[in-house]
Protein backbone atom coordinates (compact mmCIF):
# COMPACT_ATOMS: atom_id res chain seq x y z
CA UNK A 1 0.00 0.00 0.00
CA UNK A 2 2.79 2.43 0.93
CA UNK A 3 4.59 1.88 -2.37
CA UNK A 4 1.34 2.36 -4.29
CA UNK A 5 0.67 5.68 -2.54
CA UNK A 6 4.28 6.73 -3.16
CA UNK A 7 3.93 5.92 -6.86
CA UNK A 8 0.91 8.24 -7.01
CA UNK A 9 2.17 11.14 -4.91
CA UNK A 10 5.93 11.22 -5.58
CA UNK A 11 5.74 12.32 -9.25
CA UNK A 12 3.16 15.00 -8.45
CA UNK A 13 4.85 16.49 -5.42
CA UNK A 14 8.28 15.94 -6.97
CA UNK A 15 7.47 18.16 -9.94
CA UNK A 16 5.92 20.75 -7.60
CA UNK A 17 9.14 20.65 -5.55
CA UNK A 18 11.15 21.34 -8.71
CA UNK A 19 8.90 24.36 -9.29
CA UNK A 20 9.49 25.52 -5.72
CA UNK A 21 13.28 25.21 -6.09
CA UNK A 22 13.14 26.98 -9.44
CA UNK A 23 11.19 29.82 -7.85
CA UNK A 24 13.70 30.11 -5.04
CA UNK A 25 16.62 30.28 -7.45
CA UNK A 26 15.11 32.31 -10.27
CA UNK A 27 12.22 34.28 -8.79
CA UNK A 28 8.49 33.75 -8.94
CA UNK A 29 7.63 35.36 -12.26
CA UNK A 30 5.37 32.77 -13.86
CA UNK A 31 2.83 35.19 -15.33
CA UNK A 32 3.75 34.55 -18.96
CA UNK A 33 3.98 30.78 -18.51
CA UNK A 34 0.66 30.65 -16.63
CA UNK A 35 -1.02 32.81 -19.27
CA UNK A 36 0.19 30.53 -22.06
CA UNK A 37 -0.90 27.47 -20.10
CA UNK A 38 -4.41 28.77 -19.40
CA UNK A 39 -4.86 30.18 -22.90
CA UNK A 40 -3.30 27.36 -24.95
CA UNK A 41 -2.16 24.17 -23.23
CA UNK A 42 -5.06 23.67 -20.79
CA UNK A 43 -7.73 24.41 -23.45
CA UNK A 44 -5.94 21.95 -25.76
CA UNK A 45 -5.98 19.30 -23.01
CA UNK A 46 -9.68 19.84 -22.32
CA UNK A 47 -10.67 19.75 -25.97
CA UNK A 48 -8.52 16.69 -26.64
CA UNK A 49 -9.87 14.68 -23.72
CA UNK A 50 -13.49 15.76 -24.11
CA UNK A 51 -13.61 15.18 -27.86
CA UNK A 52 -11.37 12.11 -28.13
CA UNK A 53 -11.21 10.33 -24.78
CA UNK A 54 -14.56 10.58 -23.00
CA UNK A 55 -16.03 7.07 -23.19
CA UNK A 56 -19.55 6.53 -24.44
CA UNK A 57 -20.74 5.81 -20.93
CA UNK A 58 -23.35 7.40 -18.66
CA UNK A 59 -20.84 7.26 -15.79
CA UNK A 60 -19.39 10.66 -16.66
CA UNK A 61 -22.74 12.19 -15.72
CA UNK A 62 -22.39 10.92 -12.15
CA UNK A 63 -18.99 12.63 -11.98
CA UNK A 64 -20.45 15.89 -13.31
CA UNK A 65 -23.41 15.88 -10.91
CA UNK A 66 -21.23 14.70 -8.03
CA UNK A 67 -18.83 17.57 -8.62
CA UNK A 68 -21.70 20.06 -8.50
CA UNK A 69 -22.87 18.56 -5.18
CA UNK A 70 -19.34 18.75 -3.73
CA UNK A 71 -18.78 22.35 -4.83
CA UNK A 72 -22.15 23.64 -3.62
CA UNK A 73 -22.13 21.45 -0.51
CA UNK A 74 -18.70 22.74 0.52
CA UNK A 75 -20.00 26.29 0.22
CA UNK A 76 -23.13 25.57 2.28
CA UNK A 77 -21.09 23.87 5.01
CA UNK A 78 -18.50 26.66 5.06
CA UNK A 79 -20.97 29.53 5.24
CA UNK A 80 -21.91 29.18 8.96
CA UNK A 81 -18.25 28.48 9.78
CA UNK A 82 -17.29 31.71 8.03
CA UNK A 83 -19.62 33.65 10.30
CA UNK A 84 -18.34 31.77 13.37
CA UNK A 85 -14.70 32.51 12.50
CA UNK A 86 -15.44 36.13 11.55
CA UNK A 87 -14.41 35.67 7.91
CA UNK A 88 -16.27 37.48 5.18
CA UNK A 89 -18.21 35.07 2.99
CA UNK A 90 -16.66 36.44 -0.21
CA UNK A 91 -13.22 35.65 1.25
CA UNK A 92 -13.64 32.14 2.60
CA UNK A 93 -16.38 30.54 0.47
CA UNK A 94 -14.64 30.42 -2.95
CA UNK A 95 -11.42 28.73 -1.66
CA UNK A 96 -13.53 26.15 0.19
CA UNK A 97 -15.66 25.46 -2.89
CA UNK A 98 -13.18 25.52 -5.75
CA UNK A 99 -10.23 23.21 -5.29
CA UNK A 100 -7.06 22.32 -7.13
CA UNK A 101 -8.73 19.91 -9.53
CA UNK A 102 -6.34 20.93 -12.32
CA UNK A 103 -2.84 21.20 -10.87
CA UNK A 104 -3.26 18.25 -8.49
CA UNK A 105 -6.50 16.52 -9.40
CA UNK A 106 -5.65 15.54 -12.96
CA UNK A 107 -2.17 14.07 -12.38
CA UNK A 108 -3.28 12.36 -9.16
CA UNK A 109 -6.27 10.75 -10.87
CA UNK A 110 -4.12 9.54 -13.79
CA UNK A 111 -1.53 8.00 -11.45
CA UNK A 112 -4.01 6.59 -8.94
CA UNK A 113 -6.58 5.12 -11.31
CA UNK A 114 -4.78 4.87 -14.67
CA UNK A 115 -4.82 6.96 -17.83
CA UNK A 116 -8.18 5.46 -18.81
CA UNK A 117 -9.77 7.25 -15.84
CA UNK A 118 -8.25 10.65 -16.70
CA UNK A 119 -11.25 11.71 -18.83
CA UNK A 120 -13.54 11.39 -15.80
CA UNK A 121 -11.18 13.57 -13.75
CA UNK A 122 -11.25 16.07 -16.62
CA UNK A 123 -15.06 16.15 -16.35
CA UNK A 124 -14.74 17.09 -12.66
CA UNK A 125 -12.18 19.76 -13.57
CA UNK A 126 -14.39 21.16 -16.32
CA UNK A 127 -17.47 21.37 -14.08
CA UNK A 128 -15.52 22.94 -11.23
CA UNK A 129 -13.80 25.45 -13.52
CA UNK A 130 -17.07 26.43 -15.20
CA UNK A 131 -18.66 27.06 -11.81
CA UNK A 132 -15.57 28.96 -10.67
CA UNK A 133 -15.69 31.36 -13.62
CA UNK A 134 -19.41 31.98 -13.09
CA UNK A 135 -20.59 31.40 -9.52
CA UNK A 136 -17.08 31.97 -8.12
CA UNK A 137 -16.66 35.37 -9.77
CA UNK A 138 -20.12 36.38 -8.58
CA UNK A 139 -19.21 35.42 -5.00
CA UNK A 140 -15.98 37.43 -5.06
CA UNK A 141 -17.12 40.50 -7.01
CA UNK A 142 -20.89 40.55 -6.45
CA UNK A 143 -21.52 40.64 -10.20
CA UNK A 144 -21.11 38.48 -13.27
CA UNK A 145 -20.67 39.52 -16.88
CA UNK A 146 -21.49 36.73 -19.38
CA UNK A 147 -18.74 38.03 -21.67
CA UNK A 148 -16.17 36.87 -19.11
CA UNK A 149 -17.14 33.29 -19.91
CA UNK A 150 -17.40 33.87 -23.65
CA UNK A 151 -13.86 35.30 -23.73
CA UNK A 152 -12.35 32.55 -21.58
CA UNK A 153 -10.34 29.98 -23.60
CA UNK A 154 -10.93 27.26 -21.00
CA UNK A 155 -14.71 27.70 -21.24
CA UNK A 156 -14.64 27.88 -25.05
CA UNK A 157 -12.47 24.75 -25.32
CA UNK A 158 -14.83 22.96 -22.94
CA UNK A 159 -17.85 23.98 -25.00
CA UNK A 160 -16.13 22.91 -28.23
CA UNK A 161 -15.05 19.58 -26.72
CA UNK A 162 -18.50 18.73 -25.40
CA UNK A 163 -20.06 19.70 -28.74
CA UNK A 164 -17.58 17.46 -30.58
CA UNK A 165 -18.30 14.59 -28.20
CA UNK A 166 -22.06 14.89 -28.60
CA UNK A 167 -21.77 15.17 -32.39
CA UNK A 168 -19.17 12.37 -32.57
CA UNK A 169 -16.79 14.71 -34.37
CA UNK A 170 -13.07 14.03 -34.19
CA UNK A 171 -9.89 15.95 -34.93
CA UNK A 172 -8.45 15.02 -38.36
CA UNK A 173 -5.81 12.30 -38.03
CA UNK A 174 -3.10 14.55 -39.47
CA UNK A 175 -3.68 17.14 -36.70
CA UNK A 176 -4.30 14.77 -33.80
CA UNK A 177 -0.62 14.11 -32.87
CA UNK A 178 0.05 17.85 -32.61
CA UNK A 179 -3.04 18.39 -30.46
CA UNK A 180 -2.00 15.55 -28.17
CA UNK A 181 1.55 16.93 -27.82
CA UNK A 182 0.28 20.39 -26.90
CA UNK A 183 -2.18 18.94 -24.37
CA UNK A 184 0.60 16.99 -22.63
CA UNK A 185 2.33 20.23 -21.62
CA UNK A 186 -0.55 21.42 -19.42
CA UNK A 187 -0.30 19.16 -16.37
CA UNK A 188 3.49 19.34 -15.75
CA UNK A 189 3.42 23.12 -16.19
CA UNK A 190 0.51 23.36 -13.72
CA UNK A 191 2.57 21.48 -11.13
CA UNK A 192 5.64 23.66 -11.69
CA UNK A 193 3.49 26.79 -11.31
CA UNK A 194 2.01 25.38 -8.11
CA UNK A 195 5.49 24.84 -6.66
CA UNK A 196 6.59 28.36 -7.59
CA UNK A 197 3.49 29.80 -5.94
CA UNK A 198 4.36 28.09 -2.65
CA UNK A 199 7.41 30.30 -2.08
CA UNK A 200 4.97 33.06 -1.05
CA UNK A 201 3.67 31.52 2.17
CA UNK A 202 2.64 34.42 4.43
CA UNK A 203 2.54 33.40 8.11
CA UNK A 204 0.89 36.67 9.16
CA UNK A 205 -2.45 35.33 7.92
CA UNK A 206 -2.12 31.96 9.66
CA UNK A 207 -5.78 31.86 10.75
CA UNK A 208 -6.94 32.09 7.16
CA UNK A 209 -4.26 29.60 6.14
CA UNK A 210 -5.39 27.11 8.77
CA UNK A 211 -8.96 27.44 7.51
CA UNK A 212 -7.80 26.58 4.02
CA UNK A 213 -5.78 23.63 5.26
CA UNK A 214 -8.55 22.06 7.38
CA UNK A 215 -11.97 23.23 6.21
CA UNK A 216 -11.49 22.69 2.48
CA UNK A 217 -10.85 18.91 2.62
CA UNK A 218 -13.23 18.43 5.58
CA UNK A 219 -16.24 20.07 3.92
CA UNK A 220 -15.29 18.42 0.64
CA UNK A 221 -15.31 14.90 2.09
CA UNK A 222 -18.66 15.44 3.83
CA UNK A 223 -20.13 16.71 0.56
CA UNK A 224 -18.61 13.81 -1.40
CA UNK A 225 -20.14 11.25 0.96
CA UNK A 226 -23.51 12.97 0.47
CA UNK A 227 -23.04 12.96 -3.31
CA UNK A 228 -22.17 9.24 -3.35
CA UNK A 229 -25.18 8.41 -1.18
CA UNK A 230 -27.46 10.51 -3.40
CA UNK A 231 -26.18 9.48 -6.84
CA UNK A 232 -25.02 5.91 -6.12
CA UNK A 233 -22.19 5.95 -8.69
CA UNK A 234 -20.00 2.93 -9.46
CA UNK A 235 -17.19 2.17 -7.01
CA UNK A 236 -14.55 3.65 -9.33
CA UNK A 237 -16.53 6.85 -9.91
CA UNK A 238 -17.06 7.15 -6.16
CA UNK A 239 -13.30 6.94 -5.61
CA UNK A 240 -12.71 9.72 -8.14
CA UNK A 241 -15.25 11.92 -6.34
CA UNK A 242 -13.58 11.23 -2.99
CA UNK A 243 -10.16 12.13 -4.40
CA UNK A 244 -11.60 15.31 -5.90
CA UNK A 245 -13.15 16.24 -2.55
CA UNK A 246 -9.88 16.27 -0.54
CA UNK A 247 -7.95 18.53 -2.92
CA UNK A 248 -6.71 21.87 -1.53
CA UNK A 249 -7.93 25.32 -2.65
CA UNK A 250 -7.14 26.25 -6.25
CA UNK A 251 -4.52 28.89 -7.07
CA UNK A 252 -7.15 30.58 -9.23
CA UNK A 253 -8.91 31.69 -6.03
CA UNK A 254 -5.99 33.98 -5.27
CA UNK A 255 -5.87 35.37 -8.80
CA UNK A 256 -9.59 36.20 -8.78
CA UNK A 257 -9.40 37.69 -5.27
CA UNK A 258 -6.49 39.86 -6.40
CA UNK A 259 -8.37 40.99 -9.49
CA UNK A 260 -11.63 41.78 -7.69
CA UNK A 261 -10.08 43.04 -4.42
CA UNK A 262 -11.35 40.17 -2.30
CA UNK A 263 -8.76 40.15 0.55
CA UNK A 264 -6.09 38.61 -1.67
CA UNK A 265 -3.56 38.19 1.16
CA UNK A 266 -5.92 36.02 3.21
CA UNK A 267 -6.93 33.98 0.17
CA UNK A 268 -3.25 33.50 -0.75
CA UNK A 269 -2.64 32.11 2.75
CA UNK A 270 -5.56 29.68 2.37
CA UNK A 271 -4.19 28.48 -0.95
CA UNK A 272 -0.59 28.15 0.27
CA UNK A 273 -1.39 26.47 3.60
CA UNK A 274 -3.96 24.22 1.95
CA UNK A 275 -1.55 23.01 -0.69
CA UNK A 276 1.20 22.44 1.88
CA UNK A 277 -1.23 20.48 4.07
CA UNK A 278 -2.12 18.34 1.05
CA UNK A 279 1.31 16.72 1.42
CA UNK A 280 -0.23 14.90 4.41
CA UNK A 281 -3.95 14.99 3.57
CA UNK A 282 -3.74 13.38 0.12
CA UNK A 283 -1.57 10.36 1.09
CA UNK A 284 -3.85 9.79 4.07
CA UNK A 285 -6.92 9.95 1.84
CA UNK A 286 -5.34 7.54 -0.64
CA UNK A 287 -4.99 4.98 2.15
CA UNK A 288 -8.80 4.79 2.27
CA UNK A 289 -9.45 5.31 -1.45
CA UNK A 290 -7.04 2.83 -3.03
Amino acid sequence: MFSQILEVTLPVFGIALLGYLYGRLNGSDMDSANRINMNLFVPALLFYVLSEKIPDSPEWRSIALGTVVIVLGSGLLSWPLARLLNFRSRVILPPMMFNNSGNLGLPLAALAFGEEMLPFAVVAFVVSTSLHFSLGIWLVSGRLHPMILLKNPVFLATLAGITAHIGDWHTPAILLPGLEMISQVAIPLMLVALGVRLIHVDLSHWRAGLAGALLCPATGVISAIAAIALLEPSEQMGKILLLFSVLPPAVMNFLLAERYQGAAEEVAAMVAFGNLASLAVIPLALVFIL
